[in-house]
């Protein structure tokens, strides 16, 4: 039913629009299952809109409990593609008109392109089964993918998925991204270093904080528009990261996309951001979600449309 209302949601950005129709030489029976039809529309659409625009009432109680001094925005889904159940996400990027996704768990972690319109796998490279892949990021024509534990950072052709090197990696592999020039690499603390892609050594490092807290947990990472997207562990918020001095700009809150998931058992916590750079889409999905979405911001005070 959420997965029938979200697409409801859907079809119009604007809104979802009825056309009017004659009744005049229906059949009583037939006429009945329309209005039947009708008034279960009724009852679900206000729930559906309104999970579709700001809902403070929703709001992370992450969030709540940190007394941000960072405004925090709320999101408007655009579009919703399907996702693999049974991926569990650690890492997401796009490029030329596919997703490209890490998924971890001993013996079940791949790094695989995505068809975006059926989420269908295109090509998958599965890892040796001692391996948990983490966050992956594309530089130059190459693909990293970090391991959880196994300090280990292996190298990728894009075009081809072929391995072609690996590093390694002192601790923990959570997110990663790129802005460009360098790798930009999350562990699950507050903070964030930047690597050179040749050798995967530390050039600087920044301590992501909001006002004079610091901010960890700090997992999968895209670098969006001159900005660090990072996702926090086991919440469904988004951070957005000055790479200057790891001061959080603003907050996205995403917890009003927990009512448009599809009724799913196993579905977990947010971990991916995606960004086309060229259209200035983003996407979000989680581990074990059965749907990724384009989001627009709508930043805080933003009155409902």
């Amino acid at each position: 039913m959420l997965y029938w209302r979200a697409h409801l949601l859907y079809k119009n950005q604007g809104g979802i629009r009825m056309k009017s129709h004659c009744f005049t030489d229906i059949k009583p029976v037939r006429a009945g299952v329309i209005v039947f039809v009708v008034t279960l529309m009724l009852i679900f659409l206000p729930e559906a809109l309104e999970a579709n625009h700001v809902n403070r009432k929703m709001q992370s109680a992450f969030l709540k409990s940190l007394k941000t001094v960072a405004p925090v925005a709320s999101v408007r889904v655009k579009n919703v593609y399907p996702h693999d159940a049974g991926a569990f996400t650690q890492g997401l990027f796009f490029y030329q008109g596919h997703f490209y996704e890490s998924t971890g768990l001993y013996g079940k972690s791949v790094l695989a392109r995505k068809d975006i319109q059926t989420g269908k796998t295109l090509r998958e490279i599965r890892l040796p089964d001692k391996y948990f892949g983490e966050g992956i990021a594309l530089l130059k024509g190459k693909i990293y993918q970090l391991t959880w534990r196994e300090r280990t950072v292996f190298v990728y052709e894009a075009d081809s998925l072929k391995r072609t090197d690996q590093f390694a990696c002192p601790g923990e592999g959570w997110g990663l991204t790129t802005d460009g020039r360098h790798l930009l690499m999350s562990d699950g603390s507050s903070a964030i270093t930047f690597r050179d892609p040749d050798t995967f050594a530390v050039i600087r490092a920044i301590t992501v904080h909001d006002g004079d807290t610091p901010v960890g947990g700090l997992n999968e990472l895209e670098y969006i528009a001159g900005e660090i997207w990072a996702v926090v562990f086991m919440q469904d918020v988004i951070a957005r990261i000055s790479p200057a001095d790891g001061r959080v700009a603003s907050w996205v809150d995403l917890s009003s996309l927990r009512r448009l998931i599809q009724p799913h058992v196993q579905a977990d916590v947010l971990n991916g951001i995606a960004y086309d750079a060229k259209t200035g889409r983003v996407f979000v999905t989680g581990k074990f979600w059965p749907q990724l979405f384009e989001i627009q911001l709508v930043p805080a005070g933003s009155a409902k449309p």
